[in-house]
């Protein structure tokens, strides 16, 4: 049962996100927190390994919840889930876009889409944010972790503005978390 919940779970959810896996993951996170396949803390460290790891970030976390919720099996179910939708649409798309592209109905779809995907990324951040350096857990009071949020702006800042490696930056984040906590 939980196989078909998936396999339906991640199609949807590859047929209706616009943007890539960063624009999914607000979807992801809403739908794992539905079934409880997941904590918070659990996908924000999912989202690390993922982004590491190679392939679309979106693809491999929906690998990561389906093994965790039905092993190997499970993890193939929810790839195919979350893949196929893709596959499916750029076939048919790619037929039809190249004739139709110029057409200004279609222009405008596509600029109306594009502030949803800004946004949707912008809520995936956010989320992100809020489990890696807002801290209630400790002391049951909301409180900033000055040290990650020193890490994530100084990250942000070495990709952005330096135009550091994200892979560099990740490894020193980590190495900074293996001596700071």
């Amino acid at each position: 049962m939980i196989y078909w919940q998936m396999l339906g779970i991640f199609f949807r959810l590859g047929l209706f996100t616009v943007g890539g896996g960063y624009a999914m993951l607000p979807l992801i996170q809403a739908e794992i927190a539905r079934y409880g396949w997941i904590t918070a803390e659990e996908f924000v460290d999912m989202i690390a390994i993922a982004e590491m790891t190679p392939g679309a970030i979106g693809v491999n976390t929906a690998t990561f919840v389906g093994f965790r919720q039905g092993g190997l099996f499970g993890a193939f179910v929810a790839t195919t889930g979350i893949a196929l939708p893709s596959l499916l649409v750029v076939v048919a798309v790619s037929k039809v876009l190249d004739r139709f592209r110029e057409h200004p109905l279609v222009e405008a779809i596509l600029f109306g889409i594009r502030p949803v995907v800004a946004g949707l990324i912008a809520s995936a951040a956010l989320f992100i944010a809020q489990a890696a350096i807002i801290n209630s857990e400790a002391t049951g009071f909301l409180s900033i972790d000055l040290l990650a949020l020193g890490i994530a702006i100084g990250s942000g800042i070495a990709v952005y503005r330096y135009k550091v490696h994200p892979i560099a930056v990740m490894v020193c984040a980590g190495i900074a978390g293996l001596v700071l906590f």
